[in-house]
């Protein structure tokens, strides 16, 4: 196993319900250390541009509004492999297929609003690190 980096975002409905730092424990019980991390607005080209993959999709609007409707908190985490690790603690983007005791089903509100948000890659963890942070930002 390699240590690795990868992408996290507490999102809206999280950041709203002042769950930031009860998440980020969730993470840190599991191993992942945050080696940076900021709390933004993210503005409509921001969240256009990044989420962006899926402009042709129906939910895109959705997700950009929903995105840009509060503070979200990015972060880098790290930690042996960091990417799988985070995703299998998010659990099942779906709420209700979420495994009991990951971060999804224990505060996701719906499907959209489900707290958070992960790389699904080592490549896309680095271009969304890189979105967000300057290599200088990062303390590891």
């Amino acid at each position: 196993m390699a240590t690795e980096r990868t992408f996290s975002i507490l999102k809206p409905d999280a950041t709203r319900r002042n769950l930031t730092g009860t998440i980020n424990a969730v993470f840190e019980e599991n191993g992942l250390r945050i080696v940076a991390q900021k709390r933004i607005h993210m503005s409509r080209a921001q969240a256009e541009t990044f989420y962006g993959v899926h402009r042709e999709r129906g939910f895109f609007n959705d997700l950009v509004g929903f995105m840009t409707s509060g503070p979200v908190v990015v972060q880098v985490l790290e930690g042996e492999d960091a990417v799988a690790k985070h995703r299998e603690i998010m659990g099942a983007t779906n709420p209700a297929n979420a495994a009991e005791g990951t971060i999804r089903k224990m505060f996701a509100e719906s499907i959209e609003a489900n707290s958070v948000h992960g790389s699904d890659s080592a490549e896309n963890a680095a271009t969304e690190i890189a979105y967000f942070f300057a290599g200088t930002d990062i303390v590891g």
